[in-house]
């Protein structure tokens, strides 16, 4: 069965990597059309050669097609089902791979259902997505999932899209999180199969288990006029380390990746360590609802991806949160300005970087963009032409546009961005991208009012033994004076390791009870703010500190 499998002898999922063939073609002024959709499918055929296939050559490692939200493909349809739907922004779809078994699947649309409506959610219709399995390799016929689109409104208390998009996560969370356990207490172990490989009231993700010119074919709206978008990011599959299966297609909810995520065991482990420390304003208690925020079996991917959709929920733009994920090598570059390196420096104790090689595509389905981890061992090559369109992939020549067409043709380079804002009708250049985001607040100013860096003080081996050892300062890095309820920081960059511990006379590191740390009790947590000015230390629990 190709589907995903537990850690069984020398296969562990936690080893899920990619290394595939990503692209998107996108209209600079958003106008929606079939058009682009097509072209995007385009892309897709012409990166066969990147993605990989068994024995049986009808079996690959997945590919798929992320779009706008098909609004007049929905009401097409809910006007011939006599259903009627909110306005754009107000309702959403969500793409659910459910479960192969009777049972299992009646069991996970009524969990479904539950969790919906318990985030105050109106489930308005369920969506059979008309599919076409002509040509389909007999494997993966037998994998394939029930493919369901479930139609949610938004309800009366949610007050624009974006709350709205913050609603959709945590509704997501709980129904996915539980399965594990739900199918273990109800005997249903089909029930792991139900997947939602996109949730919004933005975009749509159409993927599978399937080979690139499949796409298309397979999923019969693709092809249906009344199916427009001004982007089409997609994606075929290569994977390394792993079983293929339907949910490991790409692209994920935000992203679509080529290469490899080395560093994901760390970036996981560290996203656990800050549970107690994290809170936002613009999640509430919706945020305790959410763990696991990286679920464990996904790929590298996968992964990337929960943790950009949580950045993203908690208020960072598209363009800030993927700086704080893949940073630009700023640690001793004299060529970068001080205000951007104050902006990296300052978020490296946020976020440790998702190192690659990594190539990857992203969007919200109002912004599109690329970019390079700060390795750039993987290729990204684009167009732009002169009727306002912007094709990129991982390798030049994906689709034919005649010379006398093309108004300007490049290569991403390590750390770089490109980025097409389709709301605003432009493409932003990756030097005024960072330069308005590094220059939005005083970073440089509020790393020198909260760090200490250890080469900074006084040795104390060179101290009198009679002299105090002065723990309190020796801790004042734990204590910082921003405040924010959407971000959380911790005392440790990339380039100085901060301690919670002052170096006693012995020269080992021990806690201090008299330091301002243990009373602040941040064990190491503070927070953070890129609207406001340092303020007073901010409240931790103590439970936090006891730790240290």
């Amino acid at each position: 069965m190709l589907d995903s499998h537990p850690k069984q002898g020398l296969y562990d999922p936690r080893n899920e990597h990619d290394a595939c063939g990503v692209g998107f073609i996108a209209n600079i002024k958003g106008l929606k059309s079939n058009d682009i959709i097509r072209r995007g499918l385009e892309i897709l055929v012409n990166l066969d050669h990147r993605g990989a296939v068994g024995a049986d050559p009808l079996v690959g490692d997945g590919a798929g097609c992320l779009i706008q939200m098909p609004d007049a493909l929905l009401r097409d349809w809910a006007t011939s089902k006599g259903h009627v739907l909110p306005p754009p922004g107000r309702y959403a779809v969500a793409m659910c791979f459910l479960p192969r078994g009777d049972v299992a699947r009646d069991f996970a649309v009524r969990l479904f259902a539950r969790y919906v409506a318990a985030e105050g959610l109106t489930l308005l219709a369920w969506r059979d997505v008309p599919i076409d399995t002509t040509g389909l390799g007999a494997r993966v016929l037998e994998a394939m999932p029930v493919i369901r689109q479930a139609i949610i409104a938004a309800g009366p208390a949610i007050k624009d899209q974006d709350q709205f998009e913050r609603k959709l996560l945590a509704t997501r969370k709980q129904i996915l999180n539980n399965l594990s356990s739900l199918a273990q207490k109800n005997d249903l172990p089909g029930l792991r199969e139900l997947y939602c490989p996109s949730f919004s009231s933005r975009t749509v993700v159409y993927k599978g288990l399937l080979l690139a010119p499949q796409v298309g074919t397979f999923y019969t709206d693709l092809a249906n006029p009344l199916t427009v978008s001004a982007l089409a990011l997609v994606h075929q599959r290569f994977s390394t380390n792993t079983f293929p299966s339907w949910r490991l297609a790409h692209p994920y909810r935000f992203l679509a990746h080529n290469g490899e995520i080395n560093t994901v065991r760390g970036n996981v482990n560290w996203m656990y360590a800050r549970r107690h420390a994290m809170a936002s304003d613009l999640l509430g208690p919706d945020l305790d609802k959410m763990w696991p925020l990286i679920p464990h079996g996904q790929s590298d991917t996968a992964c990337l991806d929960n943790a950009l959709e949580l950045l993203l929920a908690g208020g960072y733009s598209l363009a800030h949160a993927m700086m704080v994920l893949i940073p630009e090598a700023w640690s001793g570059n004299p060529l970068m300005d001080p205000e951007r390196r104050a902006f990296y420096e300052y978020h490296a104790a946020l976020m440790e970087p998702w190192d690659g090689p990594a190539a990857i595509a992203f969007t919200d389905g109002r912004q599109i963009g690329a970019t390079l981890d700060r390795n750039g061992l993987r290729p990204a090559r684009y167009v732009i032409t002169d009727d306002d369109h912007v094709i990129l992939a991982s390798e030049a020549g994906v689709l034919p546009v005649p010379d006398e067409r093309i108004l300007h043709k490049w290569r991403l380079q390590p750390g770089k961005m490109l980025l097409i804002d389709l709301e605003e009708g432009r493409i932003i250049d990756d030097a005024d991208i960072k330069q308005q985001l590094a220059t939005e607040h005083p970073y440089g100013q509020w790393l020198s009012a909260s760090q200490i860096k250890l080469e900074d003080l006084a040795d104390p081996a060179a101290a009198p033994l009679d002299a105090p050892t002065h723990a309190s300062e020796n801790r004042r890095c734990c204590v910082s004076s921003r405040r924010s309820a959407t971000r959380a920081r911790i005392c440790n960059s990339s380039s100085n390791r901060w301690r919670c511990k002052a170096m006693t006379r012995s020269g080992r590191w021990a806690p201090t009870r008299q330091s301002p740390c243990s009373r602040a009790a941040r064990a190491c947590y503070t927070t953070t703010s890129s609207r406001t000015s340092p303020r007073s230390p901010t409240r931790r629990s103590t439970r936090s500190a006891r730790r240290w």
